[in-house]
């Protein structure tokens, strides 16, 4: 599946500071805008996502690509 937003490489970011990262790109985004976010797998596919729909955006698509994972959220707030 192909999207036409941006994309933050996040792999070999620790937690907490790949959410952080993330919700800071979302701030700089336009409501509706869509970001892919591409995360390694344990702790950061695990909590990135969650937080980020818990600060009201939505998560589009989670898909496992290699080792990795590309997170597809549309900012709400």
């Amino acid at each position: 599946m192909e999207y036409l937003g941006e994309v933050l490489d996040l792999r070999g970011v620790k937690c907490p500071f790949n959410y952080v990262r993330a919700k800071i790109k979302l701030s700089e985004m336009e409501v509706g805008s869509v970001l892919e976010v591409i995360l390694d797998d344990g702790e950061p596919i695990s909590n990135v996502p969650k937080s980020l729909e818990q600060d009201g955006h939505e998560i589009l698509s989670i898909e496992r690509v290699g080792e990795s994972f590309r997170v597809v959220v549309r900012k709400k707030v």
